[in-house]
């Protein structure tokens, strides 16, 4: 009986088949990949997980704490004034709490020179934080690389 041999080549064409069969799903379902890092106590942040999976993006998460996760918005340039519960990061761009999907598909679609999307604090009515047909007027920004932001996107008060 002959034993089968491990090669370099057999184990190089291996691990590519392996790495190519894990990325197909994704891929194959064309679905954006947003990474996002939240509280796991806090309600909001997975009801807007559970409406962006449901807008077709593909989400992952990861638990983060107080400090920990303060540091990472400010490593990743969100400045303080634009901080929210959560932080995702998809395709480069960081996003930063009740963002619509609308506004990180436009993002993806127009690929700014900036850092990403805000939607400060927790407005009533942004995705996540109740119902869209009571929600208060708040603004989408955009967070250039230098630190300054602009409105990306108004919604009004219903």
């Amino acid at each position: 009986m002959t034993r089968p041999t491990l090669t370099r080549r057999s184990l190089l064409v291996g691990s590519a088949a392996v790495t190519l069969s894990a990325a197909m799903p994704a891929a194959a379902a064309g679905r954006p990949l947003i990474h996002v890092l939240k509280d796991p106590n806090c309600g909001c942040c997975g009801a807007w997980i559970e409406i962006m999976q449901a807008e077709g993006f593909e989400v992952t998460t990861e638990t983060s704490f107080g400090t920990a996760l303060s540091r990472y918005k400010l490593d990743n340039g969100i400045p303080p004034k634009m901080a929210s519960c959560h932080t995702g990061k998809i395709a480069g761009y960081m996003i930063e709490g009740h963002v619509p999907a609308a506004d990180i598909r436009r993002l993806l679609d127009e690929r700014p020179d900036a850092v990403g999307l805000a939607v400060p604090g927790m407005p009533y009515g942004s995705p996540g934080m109740g119902p869209e047909d009571r929600r208060e007027a708040y603004d989408v920004h955009l967070i250039r690389r230098d630190g300054t932001t602009e409105v990306f996107t108004s919604y009004d008060a219903a």
